[in-house]
């Protein structure tokens, strides 16, 4: 039996990384009293506020909660707070696999999420199971919104609609399970445009946050400050570039970034990212394939730098696949160059704009 007096390590909850998830407890946590003991149940004072504040923040939000879905669901739409949920996860299995099957849903690394509940025992079998997933307990909500990891540098304009994002997510996710046909036929249908330009200074503070929230699709994962990128934006020796895409469905926003280092007869590859929400597009090399064209006809060579971070061999495999070879290597920093004797077309289902 856990003892009531044990408490999460504070030190294993120190140097997270900013929250994109939180996952809610429902019974004692974010409602007061046991659904299935007494249908007439409360919301928590505060809760209310700190979901719209956390929404407005782009974080996004769940459940978790062990309990009878339907009632469950009944009473979050009574409550008018259904669609600040996605995925949620209510059922009788273990806290700690509901959250992995959130993240996998919304294809977060677990590192990000935070959990909140009121009992020690799910606390602690989420710290156990796992150690990366920041625990709070419902009795440190009042000081929820102050914590670090809680607060963006930057409010976005992606940032506040990111929810209405993965929404839309949903819905193309379940539009592609009913469709019959091949997957290019599918995407085909969507009617993307893919939009690339180079970075105004409006652009800059979602281009921070490209750099500090994209783990997976990042070939370096360096992160840039506003001030650095801003730097970069006036110097006649680098290139930032920017993507966006939108479908029928709607905006994914902005998804994509490049930093390239032009020097008189060699281009570097500083930094490519993708968002993981376009992963399954088909849209994530037109940037790098951009790239390349863009350093043909100024008739210089292509470098790129990658960096391995045990996620990111997907942006390894882009490159390799458009024809970079390594020339280099020192430590964990490979530098690789593309001949540019083979850039590939852009796909057909796929509208591309480049706004000088």
């Amino acid at each position: 039996m856990i003892s009531t007096n044990i408490e999460i390590s504070k030190d294993q909850q120190v140097d997270k990384k900013a929250i994109k998830c939180v996952v809610w407890d429902l019974d004692n946590t974010l409602w007061d009293g046991v659904l299935l003991e007494d249908d007439c149940i409360s919301l928590r004072n505060e809760v209310v506020d700190i979901i719209k504040t956390l929404d407005g923040r782009g974080i996004l939000q769940s459940i978790a909660s062990k309990n009878d879905y339907a009632r469950a669901m009944e009473k979050i739409q009574e409550f008018g707070l259904h669609e600040y949920f996605l995925y949620p996860q209510i059922n009788w299995n273990s806290k700690s696999s509901s959250i992995q099957e959130i993240a996998k849903s919304l294809n977060l690394s677990i590192d990000t999420f935070a959990f909140i509940d009121d009992q020690l025992f799910e606390l602690e079998e989420v710290n156990f199971s796992l150690p990366e997933v920041l625990c709070i307990n419902v009795t440190d909500l009042t000081d929820l919104l102050d914590k670090p990891e809680m607060n963006p540098r930057f409010i976005t304009e992606d940032s506040k609609l990111r929810r209405i994002m993965y929404i839309s997510d949903i819905e193309r996710n379940n539009s592609e399970k009913e469709f019959i046909g091949t997957q290019d036929e599918f995407l085909a249908t969507l009617n993307m445009t893919f939009t690339i330009s180079n970075a105004q200074e409006d652009d800059l503070q979602r281009a921070e946050e490209l750099t500090v929230r994209t783990n997976q699709l990042n070939t370096t994962g360096y992160t840039y400050s506003y001030d650095e990128l801003n730097h970069f934006r006036k110097s006649e020796q680098h290139k930032i570039l920017i993507a966006s895409l939108e479908d029928k469905y709607g905006s994914y926003g902005k998804i994509g970034l490049a930093l390239v280092e032009c020097g008189e007869l060699v281009w570097t590859l500083k930094l490519l990212l993708m968002s993981c929400r376009v992963m399954s597009r088909g849209v994530g090399t037109i940037m790098l394939n951009h790239i390349m064209t863009l350093a043909k006809n100024n008739n210089v060579r292509l470098r790129a730098e990658f960096v391995s971070n045990n996620r990111n061999r997907m942006m390894y495999i882009s490159y390799k696949f458009a024809g970079f070879q390594e020339i280099e290597k020192n430590r964990d920093l490979q530098i690789l160059e593309n001949d540019l004797t083979q850039i590939q077309s852009i796909p057909e289902y796929v509208k591309v704009k480049v706004i000088d």
